[in-house]
């Protein structure tokens, strides 16, 4: 399952150089542009996309990227819990961040999807730190041009809303809405855990359920637990393309604070973990860290979480990639 290691294409070890110096990458890995002669080796791309506007109350998330960036150089090499180095199954590299325009929400979605293209053009299976939720519709245009895909999502929100504000339809809360209704995602493997708090009027869930997504409210989670309901989670997606969107405010605010829409009731950062763990053995072939909004924790403890678990999430998707690039080798 191991290649041999391309010293540059690791990260800078804390034994090396110390965290708290340096230019800070994501995971310290190196910074490569699409000009960079050897962009054509990168698997796993590490992508920041600056921009909240899709946000409708507290606003914040533009920021996250750069703190999550920082945050990282925290980040060693192995999981202890299922002995992954990530960096060595895969070329890993920080793609710097997504264009967008703080001052057009459209414009940002035309810009963030011809950037992803860019990514989907080169093969490289993307790991993005967001921004809002809206973020993930404009990866999933570039990422599922082709066919739809699966999707796991951890969240305390469905974002299936239908608009707000009298009619806009493009927000935080609606991107998965968009997402099947653009044939983007098959909704018959989709999943959404972890939902939970008080509710506009329930439309969301109908609608959603209607469609075939399977929706499990953070009450069921806590009755059969994170390896039950993960196993079903398996079952649902299969073994087809997937992309996995977790949005942070799916942890208890206790654990992260700083978002946007915290919930209460809501998993601790061990479960948090654990759910993505689980998860080993889909097929991914992308996935977002989305709303970590750093103005609303200035001690920078969701920022933290939030690259551990990006970090859970890289190990799933590096494996993700070896099996699909030992199936193109076999065939």
């Amino acid at each position: 399952m191991t290649k041999s290691a391309d010293d540059f294409f690791l990260p800078v070890s804390g034994m090396e150089m110390p965290r708290f110096a340096g230019v800070p990458s994501f995971m310290r890995l190196p910074n490569l542009a699409f000009d960079h002669p050897r962009i054509n080796e990168v698997e796993l791309g590490l992508i920041g996309v600056p921009w909240d506007a899709g946000t409708t109350n507290r606003p914040g998330p533009r920021h996250g990227p750069r703190q999550l960036r920082d945050c990282s150089t925290m980040i060693r090499r192995i999981n202890p819990a299922s002995d992954i180095d990530p960096f060595l199954l895969v070329n890993c590299a920080d793609l710097g961040d997504a264009d967008v325009n703080p001052a057009d929400l459209m414009d940002s979605m035309e810009r963030i999807e011809g950037f992803y293209q860019k990514i989907v053009a080169l093969g490289i299976s993307p790991m993005t730190a967001g921004g809002d939720h809206l973020t993930s519709l404009p990866v999933l245009r570039a990422l599922a041009k082709k066919r739809p895909l699966g999707m796991i999502h951890f969240d305390a929100h469905t974002d299936l809303y239908e608009s707000y504000f009298g009619g806009y339809k493009y927000t935080h809360g609606t991107p998965f809405r968009r997402a099947i209704e653009e044939g983007l995602l098959d909704p018959e493997r989709v999943v959404q855990i972890g939902i939970r708090g008080t509710m506009y009027d329930g439309e969301d869930i109908e609608w959603g359920r209607a469609q075939g997504v399977r929706i499990i409210p953070v009450e069921e989670f806590f009755a059969r637990g994170p390896e039950d309901v993960m196993a079903e989670a398996r079952d649902i997606v299969g073994n087809r393309e997937t992309y996995c969107s977790f949005d942070i405010d799916f942890v208890d605010p206790a654990y992260a604070p700083g978002t946007g829409t915290p919930e209460i009731g809501g998993p601790t950062s061990f479960q948090a973990q654990q759910v993505l763990r689980l998860m080993e053995g889909v097929n991914l072939v992308g996935a977002d860290l989305v709303e970590v909004s750093p103005p609303f924790d200035p001690s920078a403890g969701t920022g933290w979480l939030g690259v551990s678990l990006m970090f859970e999430i890289m190990c799933v998707l590096a494996k993700a990639i070896v099996v699909r690039r030992s199936n193109t080798l076999s065939v």
